[in-house]
């Protein structure tokens, strides 16, 4: 009788035993942290094994001991900064204020880590990492005691819109960070020739007159509260009449 197939492991750093350390300082949580760090400073291109076991004076066999593969590290780095979003108790007085703080919340920590927005489509198995999961109980109680009659679908619109807007904020600030200005300067530098090649467009032309002079960061933030605003008008429609 042939011998039983043996299965195949679940890719993901969650699925697997953590072996034990073969040298005190250097530890899985230490490891998430200095990746965090090259991730924040210089985006998921620039991540290597080889490149992190030099900053933590490890070798390449050292770092495999916890953690396998560069995919394996994503999926704990995003856990690792999903620790840092805030989200506010269920039984808060005002549904709505909640979810527009945790939406906030999101945002502020992905323009903290420009690279997640774009990786969590990506990130393996992530939603198996304890602070993911204890993100996604925190969030789907919230829109439960909301009284959403399916609060699964809330919970999708109003991710999609922060993660979306994120993403896109996020990108432009590391546009910004890459020029070596300020956000002012290069607007300033870059609107002139935005209004030469829109100067046709009625429309176009005020939208870009509308920023000259203006606070960048005032602005982004009015953009995504009036987004979040308008989503949340059409959720509260959702909602069993009381």
């Amino acid at each position: 009788m042939p011998a039983k197939a043996q299965q195949k492991p679940i890719p993901s750093v969650w699925a697997r035993q953590q072996r034990e350390p073969d040298q005190p300082a250097l530890s899985r949580a230490a490891i998430v942290r200095e990746a965090v760090v090259m991730l924040d400073a210089d985006g998921v291109e620039a991540l290597s094994m080889r490149k992190l076991g030099a900053r933590l004076n490890a070798g390449a066999t050292s770092l495999y001991r916890h953690v396998a593969t560069k995919e394996e590290l994503m999926e704990l780095a995003v856990d690792e900064v999903f620790g840092e979003i805030d989200v506010p108790p269920a039984d808060s007085p005002d549904w709505r204020a909640a979810v527009t703080l945790a939406a906030e919340s999101f945002r502020a920590t992905t323009l903290r880590h420009p690279w997640l927005a774009s990786v969590l489509g990506q990130a393996g198995l992530a939603y198996l990492g304890p602070n993911l999961m204890a993100y996604a109980e925190q969030v789907a109680a919230l829109f439960t005691a909301a009284g959403f009659p399916e609060p699964s679908r809330a919970i999708d619109t109003v991710l999609s819109y922060a993660i979306g807007m994120s993403t896109t904020e996020a990108a432009w600030l590391t546009t910004v960070a890459r020029s070596g200005e300020t956000e002012t300067a290069f607007i300033a530098r870059l609107i002139p020739a935005a209004q030469e090649a829109v100067a046709g467009s009625e429309h176009l032309a005020s939208s870009y007159d509308a920023v000259v002079g203006a606070d960048p960061v005032a602005l982004r933030n009015s953009k995504f509260t009036y987004g979040l605003d308008v989503i949340l008008d059409g959720l509260a429609l959702r909602l069993p009449s009381a």
